[in-house]
């Protein structure tokens, strides 16, 4: 069974500013970024547990088609998303959002 899904507000905001960026090199392509994320968010809702824990509880999901990984929690009532951020960032970003 799923659990909610919560994005957090900074992961909001990597989220539109990827697509943002995308779109911004091909008519179309941010669209395609979020149609990627689309299909993802529900598989981790659905299996939080899946991916392995990296670190303090956070798990790490690849986005398929893009170089984007969303970092998140799995909690006993919601899955919380906390980033997703291309895979070059540095990979402790996320650590000043737990």
């Amino acid at each position: 069974m799923s659990r909610p899904l919560e994005i957090l507000p900074e992961a909001e905001d990597d989220i539109a500013a990827a697509r943002r960026w995308y779109e911004d090199q091909r008519y179309g392509l941010g669209d395609e970024f979020i149609a990627e994320l689309d299909d993802l968010l529900p598989h981790v809702a659905a299996t939080p547990e899946m991916h392995q824990v990296i670190a303090d509880g956070v798990r790490r999901a690849k986005v398929t088609r893009f170089p984007y990984l969303v970092f998140y929690r799995a909690l006993p009532d919601r899955v919380e998303v906390l980033a997703v951020l291309h895979g070059s960032r540095n990979p402790n970003e996320w650590k000043r959002r737990v």
